[in-house]
């Protein structure tokens, strides 16, 4: 009799795999799409992604929303980026937030997406740190840019919002709040996002 909860606790186990589905409501982690590929005419270096926290990983998780599929919603309290998927899923990426006095919330939306792109750095960022002003007139793609390998530029009812959710390599940076204001994400999660949402996307900030 003692083995029976352990054999129902076993079964349940079991069936939850084959339902592809964990415990904690992941149906995919994506831990091995984070090595080194050529990008576009760039050499992207592997993040060393076990020294990231598994929870902030690329995965594929339970997620109950009103929101319809394409919606992008930004927990930033837990430091998560959900991509809405229809069945009550959701791609979660894990982000980095704008640290205390550049935190920001509401709706806005993907107005436009660019791969590589341009940094340029904002009239106020250069008054904080007038070492940026030899970037005025934006600084050029690249492995170093802040924005990394893609950037989709958040437009709300007042024209450009200035917010951009964009990749980084600085991937140390993920699951904390150290960014000015924008959202960041590693470069091999940025591209995965830029290829599934659409410009003129949904973007709620929590």
């Amino acid at each position: 009799m003692r083995m029976k909860p352990l054999f129902i606790a076993a079964s349940l186990t079991l069936a939850a795999a084959l339902a592809g589905c964990t415990s904690d409501g992941t149906f995919k982690m994506f831990s091995s799409d984070y090595g080194a590929r050529a990008d576009a005419g760039y050499q992207l270096p592997a993040v060393p992604i076990y020294k990231v926290d598994k929870k902030y990983h690329r995965q594929v998780v339970r997620y109950e929303t009103d929101e319809k599929p394409g919606t992008i919603i930004v927990d930033t309290a837990n430091k998560f980026l959900y991509f809405v998927l229809p069945e009550g899923k959701a791609v979660r990426y894990g982000i980095g937030v704008g640290r205390e006095g550049f935190e920001w919330r509401g709706t806005a939306r993907v107005a436009m997406k660019r791969e590589w792109p341009t940094w340029t750095p904002p009239s106020a960022m250069i008054g904080r740190q007038p070492e940026l002003a030899k970037w005025r007139g934006g600084m050029p793609p690249g492995l170093t840019n802040p924005l990394g390998a893609r950037a989709l530029y958040l437009f709300n009812k007042g024209g450009d919002s200035g917010y951009r959710l964009h990749g980084t390599p600085e991937w140390f940076s993920i699951g904390k709040a150290m960014s000015s204001g924008c959202i960041r994400l590693m470069n091999q999660d940025i591209i995965d996002l830029y290829d599934r949402a659409d410009t003129g996307a949904k973007v709620i900030v929590l």
